[in-house]
């Protein structure tokens, strides 16, 4: 094995944690292949991964983090346009550690800054959807290959939706208190200690918002994949079914979790034989169409322009989802 495979291994996928945890389901008499023991085995090992590569990861990314606050990230987009500010605001998302929710007050901020929709919008879809984060939890369940497309794709319908949102010149439909909302200039260089400290703040106040999730994911992954039949989950969500990822899509919207939280969930479906396009639906429904976000951007903007970002994102969800659907087999 070179040495990439066994840093992805060991590192990331725990490979070494997968065996104790099993020496120790078998240490209690269950047997790991069985079911009762299998779920045991997948809710501990999972839930135990997932929080040590959550906290390394959260800490590292808020330490980057620190250095693009929000006065600096509007700095950085103020005065573009076109494609190119898209993309930058896409990819200024991504190293955003929040939920859609927490992403609406920078979406307030921005919009009463000046920013054009279009730029707002991208970086809106673009927070929630993808960070850098999920690029190595992703790796670490499947493999780099399904990571890397699921940025890719998150970037596009970021990048896409916004631009079709800015080119609908809707900026009326925008609450009158969020133009005008007051703009307040707090940057500061932070000094190597503040940094810490915000990092390990990040780091506490992320886990405290995601623990109950990632154990209700962690738990409904393990029953899909211990006790739940390949044969029920291919009827309803194979991918030889046109449905698949319209009904995904649908069971995400009314969920609300991170991206975390939806990982478990994501592995036990695919390893149940459901399509790559189908489990991404899934998960960008969750993420970024939940309705506690959907209920809290009707605040700030008017219903015409919230119909209209959800027909985009969701256009793009199930384009995508069909798409990767039918190349599957060239990712995993």
């Amino acid at each position: 094995m070179n040495v990439f495979g066994w840093i992805n291994d060991q590192l990331l996928r725990m490979q070494w944690l997968a065996d104790l945890v099993s020496a120790a389901v078998s240490a209690t008499g269950l047997d790991p292949a069985s079911r009762i023991g299998g779920s045991v085995h997948f809710f501990v090992y999972d839930v135990i991964k997932i929080f040590i590569l959550l906290s390394v990861l959260i800490f590292s990314i808020s330490l980057v983090q620190s250095y693009f606050p929000p006065e600096r990230t509007r700095r950085i987009l103020g005065g573009r346009s076109g494609i190119g500010a898209n993309i930058l605001a896409a990819l200024l998302g991504t190293i955003t550690p929040f939920c859609s929710c927490s992403s609406i007050p920078l979406f307030i901020g921005f919009t009463a800054a000046g920013l054009p929709l279009a730029i707002t919008f991208s970086f809106l879809i673009s927070s929630p959807l993808v960070d850098l984060a999920s690029v190595i939890l992703l790796a670490s369940i499947f493999n780099w290959s399904v990571a890397l497309v699921y940025v890719f794709v998150g970037l596009v319908v970021a990048v896409v939706g916004g631009t079709l949102i800015g080119r609908a010149g809707m900026e009326d439909q925008v609450a009158e208190f969020v133009r005008t909302a007051p703009v307040h200039d707090m940057s500061e260089t932070m000094i190597w200690p503040k940094r810490l400290n915000y990092a390990r703040d990040q780091l506490s106040e992320i886990i405290h918002r995601v623990w109950l999730y990632v154990l209700i994911g962690v738990g409904i992954g393990a029953a899909i994949h211990n006790w739940v039949p390949e044969s029920v989950i291919s009827g309803l969500l194979g991918q030889d079914k046109w449905w698949s990822v319209p009904v995904a899509t649908i069971i995400g919207v009314p969920m609300y979790a991170d991206i975390f939280g939806t990982l478990p969930i994501a592995e036990a479906l695919i390893g149940k034989g459901v399509g790559l396009g189908t489990v991404l639906a899934f998960m960008m429904a969750v993420t970024a169409l939940s309705l506690p976000s959907i209920i809290m951007l009707k605040r700030v903007v008017k219903l015409p322009l919230l119909a209209l970002f959800l027909v985009v994102v969701t256009g793009g969800i199930l384009g995508i989802g069909v798409l990767f659907n039918a190349i599957t087999h060239w990712f995993i």
